[in-house]
């Protein structure tokens, strides 16, 4: 078992060779897991941890769990406001930032990239900075 080094790089090596891939700069609560585990099982049985550094581990990990129902819960919240913002241009006119597509938004979508609104004539408009709505 490999535990990605926080430098934001993740490899591992297996039999056959290693393999490198770009991970975020933060520990995510997996690979946190992971060390947590692997640091448990790698501890010198002459010299076990100590009650206070367990705790303190302890309470990490438990920070770590709440960050991520956070993260869960803020993206939930983002989505239900870009819906709501979706409802109110549907029938305004718009036109994209780049000023070449214009039209009546006629519906809108909601993807992992943001908001696209389709126009009467069936061309999309991603909703980014710079789009005019009349």
């Amino acid at each position: 078992m490999s535990v990605p080094p926080v430098n934001g790089t993740n490899s591992s090596t297996t039999g056959t060779g290693s393999t490198s891939q770009a991970a975020g700069p933060n520990i995510d609560y997996q690979s946190f897991l992971k060390l947590l585990i692997t640091e448990m099982k790698n501890q010198d049985p002459t010299k076990p941890m100590d009650s206070t550094e367990y705790v303190a581990q302890l309470a990490t990990f438990s920070q770590v769990a709440q960050t991520v129902q956070t993260n869960s819960k803020l993206d939930q919240l983002l989505q239900t406001s870009a819906l709501a913002q979706a409802g109110n241009i549907i029938g305004h006119s718009i036109t994209s930032a780049d000023g070449n597509t214009t039209g009546t938004v006629s519906s809108v979508r909601l993807t992992s990239d943001g908001l696209i609104a389709i126009l009467e004539n069936g061309q999309e408009v991603t909703m980014q900075s710079g789009v005019v709505i009349q």
